[in-house]
């Protein structure tokens, strides 16, 4: 089974960073359709987070159709569009990095220092 990292300073709520690992494990390859994932009391104690913070992922991956509930079983990956979701999380990126450049920008970082950063955070 994937690890599953929580930062609690991070800038995204703790269901979105659930949300957002899952369903890049799911692009990777790393969860196959068809798969079982933890339970939502088991997960919950893994991260030590709320019941209530693991059912809402869930959920949210079962509306955008990458999970399905099976009762009394628990959850599964789906079988999904790859390129589909992959175009999903492209548009999320470039959306952040947007709020990013311009926090850059209002920073008052150059381009030229901006463009090192990120090259330096990508290949760390």
């Amino acid at each position: 089974m994937m690890k599953i990292n929580i930062l609690p300073q991070g800038t995204l709520a703790i269901y979105e960073q659930i949300v957002n690992q899952l369903k890049s494990a799911i692009v990777s390859g790393e969860l196959k359709a068809g798969e079982a994932l933890p339970s939502i009391r088991s997960l919950a104690a893994d991260l030590s987070v709320s019941v209530i913070t693991t059912k809402r992922a869930y959920e949210e991956l079962e509306k955008e159709g990458l999970l399905r509930s099976v009762a009394g079983k628990g959850f599964y990956v789906c079988e999904y569009n790859t390129d589909y979701l992959m175009e999903k999380q492209l548009m999320m990126i470039e959306k952040r990095l947007g709020e990013i450049i311009g926090e850059a920008k209002q920073a008052g970082i150059s381009k030229k220092d901006f463009l090192e950063m990120a090259k330096t955070l990508y290949e760390s």
